[in-house]
This record gives structure tokens, C-alpha cells and sequence, in this order.
């Protein structure tokens, strides 16, 4: 069992920047992958970002060019870098880890509030 802690949320204006963490119990060296969803109030939760074990990013069309996704193996942590920031990126951010055997683990979120 892994356990994911999101952190880094809170309110910003519009124009900001926030980095968000996500903290693992144990390494993520191994993972397939890690990423991030979120979910705003009354909708769906939508895929984000995902960055694979090799390296390799992808983004949400919504969010290409204003947001990076990294990790610190060393810490086990995943970041998301969230810069222009903007009312429509309100929502509840989740990371999530696909472990080597393709289990899926989800953190409990963190909120981002963008005021315009």
C-alpha cells in the first residue's frame, strides 16, 4: 500500500503561480507512472498531467505551457508547477501513482482557488 499527501494548494490571484507536492510513503523510482487530476465543483474529475518512469511528460490541452509536471526520486516526491494561473483552473487537485504492477493509488487532494 502506498500513501500519496498532496500539498501546496490554496488561493491565488489570477496571473499566479503555485507549485503543488505530492509525497509518497515509499520510493518512486519504480513507478510506470505518476500524475495529476483535478476536479472543479460540479464537474467531472479531468486528467491533467502524467510523467512516465522515463522521463516522459503530456498535458491537458487546458493547461499545455503553464504547468509542469516533474519528480525527486530522492525524496519521492511529484511536483506540478502551476504558473499563469487562471479562475477556470479552480478545482481540487489529486495526484496519482501507477506502481510497477499497475496498481493505481490516489491522494486525498489539495484545493486551488484562482480569483480573477
Amino acid at each position: 500500500q502506498v500513501q500519496l499527501v498532496e500539498s501546496g494548494g490554496g488561493l491565488v490571484q489570477a496571473g499566479g503561480s503555485l507549485r503543488l507536492s505530492c509525497a509518497a510513503s515509499r520510493s518512486i523510482f519504480s513507478v510506470n507512472a505518476m500524475g495529476w487530476y483535478r476536479q472543479a465543483p460540479g464537474k467531472q474529475r479531468e486528467w491533467v498531467a502524467t510523467i512516465t518512469s522515463g522521463g516522459s511528460t503530456r498535458y491537458a490541452d487546458s493547461v499545455k505551457g503553464r504547468f509542469t509536471i516533474s519528480t525527486h526520486n530522492a525524496e519521492n516526491t511529484l511536483y506540478l508547477q502551476m504558473n499563469m494561473l487562471k479562475p477556470e483552473d479552480t478545482a481540487v487537485y489529486y495526484c496519482t501513482m501507477y506502481d510497477a504492477y499497475d496498481r493505481n493509488y490516489w491522494g486525498q487532494g489539495t484545493q486551488v482557488t484562482v480569483s480573477s
